[in-house]
């Protein structure tokens, strides 16, 4: 059996740790204690705050020994990551701790496979978790009380969390069997009906796995990508950039498509809702944006529609990153509208705004013998570009 790897700062959370570890032990999995303390080591961990550190591409004098927490929390963040990813034994992961274990514990979890069980029992899990949780699969536990001391209340959930991962890694889900090549798709619901109509056609030959574009939503798309589970994708929905670019609450981050740049994943591209960044309820747009035209979508998102100027800004970062990408590549462009609501006759369409996205991505394009950028006169829900991403798919894959 794998072994549950049971995270903290031993100098301060030492006995709540032991305690999540003999949980696990009276459970029937094996637990490892690991120390990230940087101020304290424990010598008796079962692996030491200081071969945890050693890890760090600069050695363990890097985390180790520094009198400004932050950057020893971040380093010894960055340390853990790498010792966790040598390991070939890691069945779970359970991490306790206030704010700084927190973000030591999570920045390891974010680059273990998804699927490989993660639990972060934190003081700060009731809150905004995102920059926690990022594009996988980690499971975060409010601690309730603080992490200081075992008392009824945090045996109980500290106990919880234990007997929670002693079960995932001792009845581990059996890995999928791959039998139909998988494909991933980002979508939006203005961009539904064209996602779907590609589905639609490619299935039941191919497995689906549909991402929202919300700035998370694109990150798991990428990171399942970079880790070589789709056999292609088909990347509509490119709306992130928007917000990236122009300050709304869904952002990509600047590796936006970074994956497809440093794997030869088979690519068909669009520029699926790129005619508006995203804000919760209307009163909360920021008020250098109040003169701007804005579509009501629900009580809890307000779109706001992209002026020109900042269309050409986001047609050239996706064009930039998309000539720099290593494999086949099919980038189709819709003549007619991007999103449901840029068609004509919608709250959205505007044809000057659209073609500054357009002209940046033609004049940006670099010809090479696996792109092909596609120029359709269609909206991006009309069946028949849906029919022309498909063939375009079909070719590069």
């Amino acid at each position: 059996m794998r072994k549950v790897y049971v995270i903290g700062t031993c100098d301060t959370k030492g006995d709540e740790l032991r305690f999540a570890c003999a949980c696990i032990a009276r459970a029937g999995a094996k637990p490892v204690l690991i120390d990230v303390s940087t101020a304290k080591p424990d010598p008796d961990a079962d692996v030491t705050a200081e071969t945890v550190a050693a890890h760090h591409p600069q050695g363990k004098a890097a985390v180790l020994g520094l009198t400004d927490r932050g950057k020893a929390v971040a380093a010894m963040g960055d340390a853990l990551k790498l010792y966790l990813l040598a390991r070939k034994d890691v069945g779970a992961v359970l991490g306790l701790g206030g704010s700084g274990n927190t973000a030591i514990v999570t920045e390891a979890m974010r680059a273990l496979p998804v699927g490989l069980p993660k639990v972060m029992v934190s003081t700060l899990a009731s809150g905004n978790v995102a920059g926690f949780v990022g594009p996988t699969d980690i499971m975060m536990m409010h601690a309730v009380t603080d992490i200081a001391g075992l008392n009824a209340i945090s045996r109980t959930v500290i106990g919880n969390a234990a007997h929670a991962v002693a079960g995932m890694v001792s009845h581990r889900v059996p890995k999928a069997r791959k039998v139909k090549p998988t494909v991933g798709y980002t979508m939006f619901g203005v961009t539904t009906t064209c996602v779907n109509e590609i589905r639609r056609r490619l299935e039941p030959a191919t497995e689906s796995f549909v991402f929202h574009a919300t700035g998370t939503g694109g990150q798991s798309f990428e990171k399942l990508a970079e880790s070589g589970f789709f056999d292609g994708v088909i990347d509509i929905t490119t709306t992130e950039v928007a917000d990236y670019l122009v300050g709304g609450i869904l952002p990509c981050s600047a590796d936006r498509f970074g994956a497809f740049i440093r794997h030869a994943v088979p690519y068909v591209g669009s520029v699926g809702a790129c005619d508006m960044v995203n804000f919760g309820p209307r009163e909360t747009v920021p008020p250098q944006f109040a003169q701007r035209k804005f579509h009501v979508h629900n009580a809890h998102v307000t779109l706001m529609r992209t002026k020109p100027e900042e269309n050409a800004k986001i047609g050239a970062f996706i064009v930039a990153r998309v000539n720099r990408m290593a494999g086949p590549v099919r980038f189709l462009l819709p003549l007619k509208g991007v999103s449901a609501i840029d068609a004509e006759g919608q709250a959205f369409h505007d044809p000057v705004a659209d073609a500054a996205l357009f002209d940046a991505i033609r004049n940006g394009w670099v010809k090479a013998k696996k792109r092909k950028l596609i120029e359709l006169d269609l909206n991006i829900n009309d069946p028949a570009f849906a029919a022309a991403a498909v063939k375009a798919f079909k070719e590069i894959t």
